[in-house]
């Protein structure tokens, strides 16, 4: 974050006074406003703290400048929406920006103690310090939230007088004023004290991370939603809410898409239709979608027929096939099916145009020196292009332990587009082989392994749900589990040996029972992204001595005989032998907020060499 520049005055037409002079209140990246400051999250500025606002009415005040539509018609499509927009940059020279509201509230002045609402301080314009002591006012550590998505403050009247016997309605009526002060005998929350001039006796902040300790107060979720303002009502809720520090990664986790731009759609050409395909599927003919387009279009479409109809087949294609009314999970599935027809085939020369944004090609040299390893088909993606979508936000629980009644919404009303952002890059793609994977998968060993992985997964994602019998499975199988963890040590071994921050690179995996392969690409849509170094480590012999020096280094960690030894862990145990000392990577690495990881299906155990798949690679 940058400090807030000086407030300034922005000239509307003619010259003429904004409506609305909103101050800014620093800058964030257009990837954070994606991914660490989304619609509903908490951002610190400075000595103050805000809330992202959500995206009611900014597709009118977002600059079409500074905030520019892109299209991936595929994620469009799964996402129903029209198309995507970056969000707005924040420099200096913005019109501009993502806006925010004050939150929390409640604020406390390190100089009088006092704890009440920011304006009840009478601070001075623009500014957020103590009228009367002129201090710098300290934002509240603590918010309450629940997993239906909503936040609060935190109740300190009914924290205070939860002793007093005069119960939760009569608490902030007494007449006293909350005052809160440290007593710096210790860092923990026993030296944070709260009390009221009431008289009742001052308590600490000790015990109320507890999950029972707002249900015992007898407090429910009020359904407050500030990310969308004062004037939207609060929703029904009534679900227990959770005392969470307000810079806790449990306050606000984003609900993230991608796709990859494939051909027929990674030329551009289509982009033009972006805001019509919704129209364009419903029509069955060629002569109604060439009567369409010249209605649309006056007369001249920027696409040829023939290729609106290619385009459109192309879209059906993915459509899933066998279901009456596919949920969100099979049309993601039949995306990554797709791109996965598509890594494995590349494209030659005769399909690619100057504007083309993928370009996947066998390497020059003989891929028969990996199958000793298992790998096979490997791919120089020496060109992609990748659209991540921030489609909602969950509170308390990942998005992949949750289901689709915590996502929230990122405005009070449907919306026709969702913010995103694009990274062009290149990456490497390898696939495993079938025969050698099923005869692997198939001992008593190995599957018990994975159960045990997947019957913790199983177990924590029901934990969290509203509904568990509309919990999905768990993902976790053998093979997923393996391809997983060979992503996560291909990623360590080339951030060691070829220069790539760990950070930079980020695994896809493609998995399911005719799937098995992995992409490992640049992640970052800086110069690191596109500069050959990851293409080059795509050759078969250098691709050889990298998978076996990785699958070496997994073979010890650090931290045993404890992490290869361990019964679980990981979030509810959906780890094995993984730790952050071997094969964890950052979270904006991968798919799979670091869980179901095993790198003991990769290298065996010391009781157990043959759980390894790569058991051979050690041998040599």
């Amino acid at each position: 974050m940058t400090p807030p520049p000086a407030r300034r005055r922005r000239a509307g037409a003619d010259n003429a006074t904004p409506a609305r002079n909103l101050p800014r209140r620093g800058a964030v990246r257009r990837a954070q406003a994606i991914t660490t400051y989304g619609v509903g999250s908490l951002v610190a500025v400075d000595q103050e703290s805000f809330i992202v606002s959500g995206l009611d009415g900014a597709d009118e005040h977002w600059s079409s400048d500074e905030s520019p539509r892109i299209h991936e018609r595929r994620l469009a499509n799964l996402l129903e929406v029209s198309y995507f927009r970056l969000p707005p940059a924040s420099d200096d020279t913005s019109s501009d920006g993502i806006r925010v509201r004050r939150f929390p509230l409640m604020h406390s002045c390190p100089e009088c103690n006092d704890l009440r609402r920011h304006r009840d301080f009478n601070p001075p314009a623009g500014r957020s310090i103590c009228g009367t002591c002129e201090a710098d006012l300290v934002p509240s550590r603590f918010v309450i939230a629940c997993e239906a998505g909503h936040l609060d403050e935190f109740p300190y009247w009914q924290w205070v007088h939860r002793s007093s016997g005069k119960g939760v309605t009569t608490a902030g009526q007494c007449g006293g004023n909350l005052k809160m002060r440290t007593s710096g005998r210790s860092s923990s929350l026993r030296s944070i004290v709260v009390s009221c001039t009431c008289g009742v006796p001052e308590v600490s902040m000790e015990g109320a991370f507890r999950k029972r300790a707002l249900k015992d107060l007898g407090l429910r979720c009020r359904g407050t939603r500030p990310w969308l303002g004062t004037s939207v009502p609060a929703e029904s809720c009534g679900l227990t809410p959770r005392t969470l520090q307000r810079g806790s990664s449990a306050v606000w986790q984003p609900v993230l898409k991608s796709a990859l731009s494939i051909p027929p759609w990674s030329d551009g050409r289509a982009d033009p239709l972006a805001e019509h395909w919704a129209k364009l599927r419903e029509l069955n003919s060629r002569e109604e979608v060439a009567g369409a387009l010249k209605f649309l279009f006056d007369g001249e479409s920027p696409v040829p027929i023939d290729e609106v109809i290619a385009l459109l087949d192309a879209e059906r294609e993915e459509d899933p096939s066998g279901e009456e009314a596919p949920t969100f999970d099979h049309r993601y599935r039949a995306l990554r099916n797709k791109e996965y027809d598509r890594l494995r085939a590349g494209n030659d020369e005769r399909e690619r145009s100057r504007d083309e944004q993928f370009i996947c090609e066998p390497p020059l040299g003989d891929a028969g020196v990996l199958h000793p390893l298992g790998v096979t088909g490997p791919m120089l993606v020496k060109k992609l292009r990748e659209v991540r979508a921030l489609k909602a936000f969950t509170r308390l629980a990942d998005p992949d332990s949750t289901t689709e009644p915590h996502e929230v919404p990122l405005s009070d009303s449907p919306l026709r587009w969702l913010p995103a952002m694009e990274v062009r890059g290149e990456g490497v793609f390898l696939r495993l082989d079938e025969d050698r994977l099923a005869s692997w998968e198939n001992p008593l060993a190995v599957a018990t392994r994975v159960e045990r992985m997947r019957t913790a997964h199983q177990r924590v994602m029901e934990q969290r749900a509203t509904d568990p019998s509309r919990v999905p499975p768990s993902p976790a199988t053998p093979r997923m589990v393996l391809l997983h963890t060979l992503a996560h040590v291909l990623i360590n071994e080339w951030s060691l040996e070829a220069g790539y921050p760990a950070a930079a690179l980020r695994e896809r995996l493609y998995v399911a029972d005719d799937m098995a392969g992995v992409l490992v690409y640049t992640a970052t849509s800086d110069s690191a992204g596109s500069l050959g170094g990851l293409v080059a480590q795509g050759e078969p012999e250098l691709l050889d001595r990298t998978i076996r020096s990785a699958v070496r280094r997994a073979e010890w960690c650090s931290s045993d005989p404890l992490c290869v030894e361990s019964e679980a862990s990981g979030t509810g145990g959906t780890n094995l032998a993984a730790c952050h000392a071997c094969v964890m990577l950052p979270e904006t690495s991968c798919e799979h907020n670091n869980i179901l990881l095993d790198r003991a299906l990769l290298v065996g155990t010391p009781e157990d060499p043959h759980l390894g798949f790569f058991m051979n690679a050690l041998e040599r």
